[in-house]
């Protein structure tokens, strides 16, 4: 099986002494693992950066081995927020959900071209806003949609928190998640607050029921926002 296509590189580690597996997020082949020969050389290893968009070429022998990657970087993606650990966090963060939670070897058209939005969309002043809005879609693209809009009915519109019901679960959601509107006034507890709650239904929905353990990189984002 042969194929090429553009890819974000979500995952690497080490596979023998001058070999690397590494986990990728193609448009066209969704997530896909791979050995890269010479993937801790000194000039591969400096593009194989978590959050980086390659180009890929795979060959594999069998659908049921693991296949090899020769790779060619496209644009240097985590290397532009070194010095920014907010924005650095963020890209760790959603490597590692997508990492953990995109199944093998399954297009994923919709989260590619979300994912693929915020990664171009970092050097916003409201970066942090887009992220919140892609982790809210990425549950949906999951197949988990939290309904938030069925409170809108409530009378409270004016409050920034509200605590609601969903599946069992008693949480507090930022207004704005639930009318769906980029709140005027942004505050780092409005924020922590966001994240802290996506976070509850990533685990509830997503981590638990699978016996999978949430990345820690994803709580320090959040913590950043104390």
């Amino acid at each position: 099986m042969n194929w090429e296509d553009e890819s974000y590189l979500l995952s690497k580690r080490k596979f023998r002494e001058n070999a690397t597996i590494v986990n990728v997020f193609s448009s066209k082949k969704g997530k896909i693992s791979g050995i890269v020969y010479g993937g801790n050389s000194r000039k591969v290893k400096n593009y194989l950066q978590m959050g980086n968009k390659l180009f890929v070429a795979y060959n594999s022998k069998s659908e049921n081995r693991i296949g090899y990657f020769k790779t060619e970087l496209i644009k240097a993606i985590s290397p532009i927020y070194f010095n920014d650990k907010e924005r650095s966090a963020a890209i760790i963060s959603l490597c590692n959900i997508l990492n953990i939670l995109l199944p093998e070897s399954q297009q994923n058209e919709k989260i590619y071209s979300s994912f693929e939005e915020l990664i171009n969309s970092l050097n916003n002043e409201n970066w942090i806003i887009l992220y919140i809005l892609f982790e809210t879609k990425l549950i949906k693209d999951l197949g988990y949609d939290t309904n938030l809009t069925v409170f809108q009915s409530y009378s409270d519109k004016d409050k920034v928190f509200r605590i609601v019901n969903i599946d069992g679960y008693k949480y507090e959601v930022p207004t704005y998640l639930i009318y769906q509107k980029i709140p005027k006034h942004l505050t780092n507890e409005l924020i922590k607050k966001s994240l802290f709650f996506l976070r509850s239904i990533f685990i509830n929905k997503f981590f638990l029921p699978n016996n999978l353990i949430f990345p820690k990189s994803r709580i320090i984002l959040e913590s950043y926002f104390n």
